[in-house]
C-alpha cells in the first residue's frame, strides 16, 4: 500500500446520486437525451432511478444485482459506516468544497442507497437492474448511446491488471452505438496515483476505431481526480 491513499480490500460499493454523476462526468441534458444510457458497476447509486424519473432511458449493471440483492442492500448501511470512518481518518487530504463535511458526504451515500432500494423493489421485473460484470456484459452489440463507469475501472488498478482493463474497454466499445460515447472516472488508483497504462490503453482504443479525449470533471473531492476519459465511437 502506498504511503497515501484510501485503504480498501475488494471492490467497494459505489453509491452516488444523479447530481454527482452530472458533475463527475460533466454531463449535459443533451448527453442524456441521445439514447439509451448504461451505468456500469453501478452499485447502490441512484443515478439510474433519477435519470428514468426525468424521462430519459437508463439501465444499470452490477454483479451485486443477482440473487441476494435485498440482503446486500440491507448490508449497505454497514459499508457506508465503514467507508465514512476511513474517510474521516484521512479527511485532510480531500477537497470538501462540494460535500462540505464528512457528515454531508455520508448523508449523500445514505440518501442514494435508499432511493436505489425503492427503485429496485418497484422495478424488479422490468430489466432495469442487470446482474453482470466486466469484462463480459450481457448486452447485444451497438446498444447504448452513453456508457458511464464510475469508481471502478482504474481505481482498482492494483487488483485488476492492464489486460483486464483492455478487455473491459473493448467490451464497452462493443456494446456502444456508433456515434455514442463512453466516459470513465476517475483516472487514478486507490493510491491516488494516475493509471500507469493509460497511454497504452488509448493507443489500443485508437487501433480499434475509437477516439479519446480527457474531459474535466466538476466533482472536487479525491486528490488528483480532476479528469475523466471520454471514448467516442
Amino acid at each position: 500500500m502506498s504511503k497515501q491513499g484510501y485503504e480498501q480490500m475488494g471492490v467497494a460499493m459505489t453509491c452516488r446520486s444523479y447530481e454527482e454523476y452530472l458533475r463527475m462526468f460533466d454531463l449535459q441534458q443533451e448527453d442524456l437525451a441521445k439514447g439509451e444510457i448504461l451505468d456500469v458497476a453501478a452499485g447502490g447509486s441512484s443515478f439510474t432511478a433519477e435519470v428514468n424519473e426525468r424521462g430519459f432511458s437508463a439501465t444499470a449493471v452490477d454483479p451485486r444485482y443477482g440473487a441476494g440483492i435485498e440482503q446486500w442492500i440491507s448490508e449497505a448501511a454497514e459499508e457506508i459506516e465503514n467507508s465514512t470512518a476511513k474517510i474521516a481518518k484521512i479527511q485532510e487530504h480531500f477537497d470538501w468544497s462540494y460535500y462540505g463535511s464528512v457528515e454531508n458526504h455520508r448523508a449523500g451515500r445514505e440518501a442514494s442507497i435508499e432511493r436505489f432500494k425503492a427503485d429496485v423493489l418497484r422495478n424488479e421485473n422490468k430489466q432495469i437492474y442487470i446482474d453482470g460484470k466486466l469484462p463480459e456484459l450481457p448486452f447485444k452489440e451497438n446498444r447504448f448511446s452513453l456508457i458511464l463507469c464510475s469508481h471502478f475501472m482504474f481505481l482498482y488498478a492494483n487488483q485488476f491488471g492492464h489486460e483486464f482493463h483492455s478487455q473491459a474497454v473493448l467490451e464497452l466499445m462493443r456494446i456502444c452505438k456508433p456515434g455514442g460515447q463512453i466516459r470513465i472516472y476517475p483516472l487514478i488508483s486507490l493510491n491516488w496515483e494516475p493509471y500507469s497504462e493509460l497511454d497504452n490503453l488509448i493507443t489500443m482504443i485508437a487501433a480499434n476505431g475509437g477516439r479519446t479525449e480527457l474531459g474535466n470533471s466538476n466533482l472536487p473531492f479525491i486528490p488528483r481526480s480532476s479528469q475523466y476519459l471520454k471514448i467516442l465511437l
